[in-house]
């Protein structure tokens, strides 16, 4: 079976692999794989909890964005 060496990993992110997989009384090896695998399953898509937070983001607005601030908003990277 093929292997992959991962270097370099942060202190922190290590500790976390560790917990995670205590908590799944998983090995660190078979953690890091089960969330590899994840990563690449397609997830199902809850319309109605993203439409309820697009809603309440739509809630914040206080004002309407004109075109033109729209557009300067999406040169800045901020749209």
């Amino acid at each position: 079976m093929p292997s992959v060496t991962i270097k370099d990993v942060p202190t922190r992110l290590h500790r976390r692999l560790k917990a995670r997989a205590k908590a799944n009384r998983r090995s660190l090896n078979s953690e890091v794989i089960s969330l590899l695998e994840a990563s690449f399953e397609p997830r199902a898509l809850n319309v109605d909890e993203i439409l309820a937070a697009a809603q309440a983001v739509r809630a914040q607005v206080t004002r309407e964005l004109t075109d033109q601030e729209v557009n300067r908003f999406k040169r800045q990277g901020r749209l």
